[in-house]
């Protein structure tokens, strides 16, 4: 039997899209194999042939995930001759494209790491993503830091990191909080995240600005 290269290709990115939305939606437990077959449009056992456990699903969005924005970050934070506010600036507007696309991310990864951390490090393990991992969390940082070596106050990471995810990610988290209490009349969740943008940027400037 001949086999179409580029259908068995596009079913196993509707199959990754379908499980990535319900994942997000439902988180890990509440989602079910019959879940994903469903929402993809096929039967259980053409799932099982691509993806014999919901814990391989999980590794190949957690992986597609990751995948998608690193490289974007890297490329920004390795302009040295950039600002620090614009590459930060970049930096908000890559996450904010992620997470604009699937708004639950980012609690998403709060609850898996909370419900099951050790296997959150076997699948980064797994996938040998902790390179990737760990740029995408701290390395940007670091980087800015040693390329701006002496315009740059040298901030601890764990400051950084603090100061940085929990002013991005906070207006996600809280999306049904920002939607319902902190919008003005005929504001868009949107908006407010555009108009909070310039105040993470601030944030950051005024912690690794040297001559603060």
């Amino acid at each position: 039997m001949v086999t179409d290269k580029n259908h068995t290709g596009g079913l196993e990115a509707r199959i990754v899209d379908a499980a990535r939305q319900l994942f997000i939606e439902r988180g890990f437990v509440g989602t079910s194999m019959s879940d994903i077959a469903s929402r993809a449009g096929i039967n259980r056992p053409t799932l099982h042939y691509y993806f014999r456990t919901k814990e391989r699903m999980f590794d190949a969005v957690f992986g597609g995930i990751v995948g998608t924005l690193v490289p974007r970050v890297k490329d920004i934070v390795l302009q040295p001759d950039r600002p620090i506010g614009e590459r930060v600036a970049s930096v908000v507007d890559a996450y904010y494209d992620v997470f604009g696309a699937n708004p639950g991310l980012p609690m998403f990864i709060v609850r898996e790491m909370h419900r099951d951390f050790d296997g959150v490090v076997r699948t980064i393990m797994e996938l040998r993503l902790g390179q990737y991992i760990e740029y995408c969390i701290f390395a940007h940082w670091l980087g800015l830091q040693r390329m701006d070596s002496g315009r740059l106050r040298q901030v601890p990471m764990r400051y950084l990191f603090l100061t940085f995810y929990s002013m991005l990610t906070m207006p996600f988290v809280a999306g049904n909080l920002c939607r319902t209490v902190l919008l003005d009349d005929g504001e868009t969740f949107a908006d407010l995240l555009a108009g909070w943008k310039p105040y993470i940027v601030d944030a950051m400037e005024r912690l690794l600005d040297a001559g603060g």
